[in-house]
């Protein structure tokens, strides 16, 4: 059955109406698009909404996975998407689209930002991440059409973020094929030696298995219990975790099928629980009751591990029917049940850690900082443990009480002045073990944390939130040291802070830079939040454009050993410097600036800075033949199709033509939506711009390629 065709036997009505006429719109929008795999690109649009299918996710998202790459890849606009289908399809569409509109610096930049902005969309509608997740296991499945490297660089960061957060989210059917995806093109050779070997070994188990199953089809005849018992073969993930976290061997490896046993009751698990004790004998330690004491996910299962008379081993899980559709189904079951109270407790239950991210997310201006602390979050070992009143409070592994406090909330965190462990007195940087009961002792009178913590905690968002602690109590120290900081910097730069912030000049900064005021601006510096020439570079660059006249002799990108390769008409021994404005390169035709105290300035015939210069200071210069000795700076301006990786094919130009990019900046343009480049070059000769400028403009992606004059 097609995706078109499994429409009409999930929706009916309006419902219907908007997924067909989503996938009518996004099947014109992508025509004539082909994949890596040469498929028509629609195929992948399709196959994400019908994962979504899969899941029994409602009209609007299965609408938005139809249309989730239209705003990135076609000429259709937001607007377009508002008027055609609404509000809240495009909020979903929005909230997918990679990041294009900021200035990165480099991919694990743009990578970390793309995180940032999709957890800011999921705290609005989670319905974003389980797009996003689909549209990530359709692109493992045909990542053998990529290169070795892409293959490799985007299993990993399916492996370190994606998995994790399906896992998060309790969507295990997506979290299991994104792991085996993921190992296959990250170890390859593992990957085949357990995916072959543990296919043999099922097959010479398989009459045991069997055996067992019936064994407890009959524990279930026996207690009058409607239920039902398979094997669940366990992922390759997880074989391959276990063996090399454990050091075992594949032989070593008992637990390759878990017997699952699906029933109607908790009354009933624990029945059959009671049961299977009596008939085969339980391993120690490997008794797990997440019925009673749920993951962070809100994973509900009895697990036991037992052995037979016989000596084999094998794994047992107990749950409810429902419990086992949440456990496939994570978050997205929400939607299947929507009108079941227990479903909405749960979604809001799983929102919640959302929200805290988003809580501790926000006093980061760094979003490498951010993903390196969301890695921490979703990819450590939990210990659970409680409070007092029998709350259960998950952290990671070897967490102190510290952790414990800041998890309960920052105000508890910040007046935390001890702790007690199961009724004793505890120092804070001990470690808690599972099922410990956490006290937190406060104080009015604390001073509030203390430099160290910062080196005890393992939570990341307890770390965030003793940071946040101290930019806000030190703002005022912070702001005199940002200021201090930037007064020196623009001092070294030959200028003062006092020409170069007003407040037009910070009403600039401050829509670069969401400052809400020159304090902020001077606290975040100081502490540390944004660079020091972050601001300083936008400063000079609104400077600069202001005052051009005044600046003529400011531009200087002097290099003194450079003079040898112009020859000034009239004059020897002169000092000759190379204008930063227009920076002139040997081929150029070029003219000399008389400037006081500053010797001959050397300037393209065409800069617009002499436009207003006085005849009487200017003088015939000419290039002298330097054999290629001396390099120089030449500013390049391109414009492209925001959907043709404008930034990467530049790169590609330059490193071919064995050149070297000195700064780059680049932008979106709101009125028309194509990408704006600005990059400084480091070259020998006009004929290597030239070279360079004939490369680019060759692109179907770039509209415009020209030197620029500033």
């Amino acid at each position: 059955m097609t995706v078109y065709e499994r429409l009409e036997t999930t929706y009916a009505g309006k419902d219907l109406e908007l997924c067909e006429k989503a996938y009518d719109f996004a099947k014109k929008a992508h025509e004539n698009q082909k994949r890596a795999s040469g498929e028509d690109y629609f195929v992948h649009p399709c196959t994400v909404a019908g994962i979504l299918l899969d899941l029994g996710l409602d009209a609007a998202t299965v609408a938005a996975a139809f249309l989730h790459d239209v705003l990135e890849d076609t000429p259709v606009s937001e607007g377009d998407l508002k008027k055609e289908f609404g509000e809240e399809v495009l909020e979903l569409v929005q909230g997918v689209t990679k990041l294009e509109k900021i200035e990165f610096t480099s991919r694990e930049e743009e990578q970390a930002e793309n995180f940032r902005k999709l957890f800011v969309a999921m705290a609005k509608d989670i319905r974003v991440i389980i797009i996003k997740l689909a549209d990530r296991l359709h692109n493992m499945r045909s990542l053998n059409f990529l290169s070795v490297e892409r293959q490799q660089r985007m299993a990993r960061e399916t492996l370190e973020i994606y998995a994790p957060l399906a896992g998060r989210l309790g969507i295990s059917q997506i979290k299991c094929e994104l792991e085996d995806l993921c190992l296959k093109y990250l170890e390859p050779d593992s990957y085949e030696y357990i995916s072959t070997n543990v296919e043999e070994r099922l097959k010479e188990g398989g009459g045991f298995v069997d055996h067992v199953i019936e064994d407890v089809k009959a524990m279930l005849e026996e207690s009058h219990i409607k239920g039902e018992v398979f094997g669940r073969r366990k992922h390759l993930y997880s074989i391959y975790r276990k063996m090399k976290e454990k050091g075992k061997t594949l032989d070593q490896i008992y637990d390759l099928v878990a017997i699952r046993v699906l029933v109607n009751t908790v009354d009933e698990c624990y029945e059959i629980l009671g049961k299977i004790h009596n008939k085969w004998r339980p391993v120690p330690g490997r008794i797990k009751d997440y019925i009673a004491t749920p993951k962070p996910n809100l994973y509900r299962s009895l697990h036991t591990t037992v052995v037979t008379n016989y000596g084999r081993v094998f794994e047992i899980q107990i749950r409810t029917y429902e419990m086992n559709h949440a456990a496939e189904y994570g978050i997205a079951a929400h939607w299947k049940y929507k009108e079941n109270k227990k479903e909405a407790d749960d979604l809001d239950t799983r929102l919640s850690w959302i929200r805290e991210v988003m809580e501790w997310q926000g006093g980061l201006k760094d979003s490498k900082e951010f993903l390196n602390s969301l890695k921490g979050d979703i990819y450590s070992s939990e210990v659970l443990v409680f409070t007092p009143q029998g709350d259960v409070i998950s952290l990671p592994k070897d967490a102190t009480p510290i952790d414990f406090a800041y998890a309960i909330h920052s105000a508890v965190g910040n007046k935390c002045v001890g702790a007690k462990v199961n009724g004793k007195i505890v120092p804070l940087n001990s470690t808690l073990s599972v099922g410990d009961v956490v006290e937190i002792i406060t104080s009015q009178n604390s001073k509030g944390p203390s430099w160290d913590w910062l080196k005890i905690v393992k939570n990341p968002s307890a770390r965030v939130k003793i940071r946040q602690y101290f930019k806000r109590v030190m703002k005022e120290e912070n702001a005199k040291t940002g200021k201090t900081m930037l007064e020196e910097e623009a001092k070294r730069r030959g200028y003062s802070l006092s020409e170069l912030l007003n407040e037009e000049s910070f009403l600039f900064i401050s829509s670069k830079m969401s400052f809400n005021s020159i304090d902020e601006m001077y606290a975040s510096i100081g502490y540390g939040a944004v660079g020091v020439n972050q601001v300083l570079v936008k400063l000079i660059d609104y400077h600069r454009r202001k005052q051009p006249r005044q600046e003529i002799t400011r531009f200087y990108a002097a290099k003194p050993e450079k003079a040898s390769s112009v020859k000034v008409k009239g004059m020897t021994g002169i000092l000759v410097r190379f204008a930063g404005c227009c920076n002139p390169v040997p081929g150029d035709s070029i003219v000399g600036f008389i400037s006081r105290g500053h010797g001959v300035t050397v300037h393209r015939s065409d800069c617009p800075n002499l436009r207003h210069a006085e005849a009487d200071r200017l003088i015939e210069v000419s290039w002298l033949d330097d054999k290629g000795t001396s390099v120089y700076n030449a500013g390049i301006k391109v414009i492209g199709s925001a959907q043709s990786q404008v930034l990467a094919q530049v790169a590609a130009a330059v490193a071919e033509l064995k050149l070297e990019i000195v700064s780059t900046n680049g932008r979106t343009d709101g009125k028309s939506g194509q990408v704006i480049i600005d990059f400084n070059i480091r070259l020998n000769n006009k004929e290597e711009l030239d070279r360079l400028i004939k490369k680019l403009s060759q692109n179907p992606g770039i509209t415009d390629v020209f030197r620029t004059a500033t």
